[in-house]
Order: structure tokens, then C-alpha cells, then sequence
């Protein structure tokens, strides 16, 4: 008998859409994140948890092996703006900013991370997208230069 594979691995990913414009109004939100959602099951994976306001998205995403952290965000980021545009859900074209966070997350630190990311709406009354992006950064040890994140304007 031969053995057989064993995973659990898991990611928190984070981007925007281009130029940083809160264009994920509460009323196309839930609509875009089941539409994630059933991107992340088409590539077997598993959606944990979606959410985020309207200048950024988190995902928790259990990870199938046969797939890279970059080509499901590629996936997310092209059929999810394909969507917004085709269904016409804004005014104006959308699409993802380039660039994107994925930081790794260990199976004792499930629940943390899921109760975190549907927490947003109440996060951010105290602190700005900028801020939480550079503390997640910094919080798990990266190396980053100012002029390769993204476009942030003034938010505070």
C-alpha cells in the first residue's frame, strides 16, 4: 500500500482595485463575494472567509496543492472584474490593482484570521486600510520598500 498525500495549507490574501477608488459599495459587495467564493471552489479550493470594505478585500482560502497562491489570485482578480464589468454592477470600468498580499496562516491560527477578516467594517473605524496593510507587513517579518506597495493617498 502506498501512503498517501496530506495537506492543510492556508493563506490570507489581500488587494484592491486599481487606484485604490472605493468603488465595493456595500450594495454590490455580497454579490462580488459570492462570485469569489465560487471561484475559489471552481480551482478546489476551499473559501473560508471573504470580506473587506469598500477599498479592499481579505480572503481566507484553504489551498488545494495543485494550485499556486498566484494563479488563484490571477483567477480572482481577472473572472471577478470580468463579472463587475459584464453585469455592469458600477457606473464605470473596474478592475484589480496590481500587486496583491498573501500572507500564510497555520491551522491554530484559523479562527483568529476568520474572525479578523469578518470583522472588517468595525476594524476599520479605528484605523485605515494603509495602516493595517503596513502592520500585517511588518507583523509578519517582510521586507518591503514604500515605492512597490500600493497606490495609497492621504487617508488620514
Amino acid at each position: 500500500m502506498k501512503p498517501n498525500t496530506y495537506t492543510k495549507l492556508y493563506a490570507h490574501c489581500v488587494f484592491t482595485p486599481k487606484g485604490r477608488h472605493s468603488l465595493l459599495k456595500e450594495s454590490i459587495r455580497e454579490n462580488v463575494h459570492k462570485y469569489i467564493y465560487g471561484i475559489i471552489k471552481g480551482q478546489n479550493c476551499n473559501p473560508i472567509a471573504i470580506n473587506g470594505t469598500d477599498d479592499h478585500i481579505h480572503i481566507l482560502v484553504g489551498f488545494c496543492p495543485s494550485i499556486s497562491i498566484e494563479d488563484l489570485v490571477r483567477d480572482i482578480k481577472r473572472s471577478s472584474s470580468l463579472f463587475i464589468n459584464t453585469n455592469h454592477l458600477l457606473v464605470k470600468k473596474f478592475s484589480w490593482q496590481e500587486g496583491y498580499g498573501a500572507f500564510t496562516v497555520g491551522y491554530r491560527e484559523l479562527d483568529n484570521v476568520y474572525k479578523y477578516i469578518l470583522n472588517q467594517q468595525t476594524h476599520h473605524l479605528k484605523g485605515s486600510f494603509k495602516e493595517e496593510y503596513l502592520g500585517m507587513l511588518t507583523e509578519q517579518g517582510i521586507d518591503f520598500s514604500p515605492d512597490y506597495l500600493y497606490e495609497f493617498y492621504d487617508e488620514n
